[in-house]
């Protein structure tokens, strides 16, 4: 069990894994640039430590300067939260060959599901179904060429990060070229990557995600199908699971064991791997940080109806 974790991250997800660390009597250490030096995590923290002036690619996505601090307090994990390095591999086997253990999954998922056109490739070839798109795009005529393929309205995306930094609809040859060098320019100040593809953009959909996890030692469950639909420039708003008013047969039922029981919707811990061997965080009652969201207030519901949770109990 650890003593004490290092969160490379800021603001309200910061926050989130401070209030977990506390549930576990585990210290939180923060870093912040100075831009942010008045933020709640600041406070929060048992320690925090600047990381210099300028904007996130000179402070939250500078691998050295974290791990130098996590040495210097005596960290011996590090969680990344979501969005910045949390997807990046080289900062995983960073933190392995500095004897610190990475909150998240092993170098190599993240090299494959960490970049969305490496994840799209493997889809791919497992011939899972997803939207017409493209490979990385080596420059703007190439882009040109591939939406004209793909036909407007496309979404140019970055291929790394999340959150919504990297996306913007075009649908036009000129929108497209408008925006292709902004989008190159997001991807390298934001997550250190400026490569950049093409895929279908559907103008009226629902953002349905199905959120697995794992223990690290061959146990894996589902919790549920979450709807993601109510979003602000392309960052969620709000989750809520179970996802409701989903159309007849199109609901996940996610077998475990022989029983053919629904699995548990909650975390039995966190788990990581640690030079290697796989460790993890005994079971608590609130989940970890960035864990599925409930929300039974009603949203997205017809007046009256009830959602599954409540038909349960």
């Amino acid at each position: 069990m650890f003593t004490k974790l290092l969160i490379a991250n800021r603001g309200a997800i910061a926050c989130r894994i401070l209030r977990t660390l506390r549930t576990l009597q585990v210290k939180g250490v923060a870093v912040y640039s100075e831009a942010d030096a008045a933020s709640l995590h600041i406070q929060q923290a048992d320690e925090a430590f600047s990381l210099g002036v300028g904007a996130a690619a000179g402070t939250y996505l500078q691998v050295e300067k974290i791990l130098a601090v996590a040495k210097q307090t005596g960290a011996q994990a590090i969680h990344p939260g979501y969005g910045f390095l949390s997807e990046n591999a080289a900062f995983a086997e960073a933190c392995e060959a500095a004897g610190i253990a990475f909150v998240g999954p092993t170098p190599e998922q993240l090299r494959v599901f960490g970049l969305k056109h490496t994840a799209r490739a493997l889809a791919k070839q497992h011939g899972v179904a997803m939207l017409e798109g493209t490979e990385l795009l080596e420059n703007l005529d190439a882009a040109l060429v591939a939406g004209e393929h793909v036909g407007y309205p496309v979404m140019l995306k970055s291929t790394a990060g999340g959150g919504g930094i990297g996306m913007r609809v075009c649908r036009s040859a000129e929108e497209l070229s408008e925006a292709f060098d902004a989008v190159k320019r997001l991807g390298q100040n934001n997550f250190s990557d400026s490569g950049v593809f093409i895929e279908k953009y559907i103008q009226r959909a629902r953002h349905l995600e199905v959120q697995v996890f794992g223990d690290g030692q061959g146990e894996v469950i589902a919790l549920g199908v979450r709807d993601c639909s109510v979003q602000r420039r392309n960052q969620k708003v709000l989750e809520e699971t179970p996802a409701t008013n989903l159309p007849t047969g199109m609901r996940c039922r996610h077998q475990a064991g022989q029983g053919g029981q629904l699995p548990q919707r909650r975390h039995r811990g966190i788990c990581l791997r640690q030079r290697g061997k796989p460790v993890l965080f005994p079971r608590s009652k609130h989940p970890p940080a960035g864990g599925a969201r409930r929300y039974r207030a009603g949203l997205g519901r017809r007046p009256g109806e009830l959602d599954d949770s409540a038909r349960r109990r």
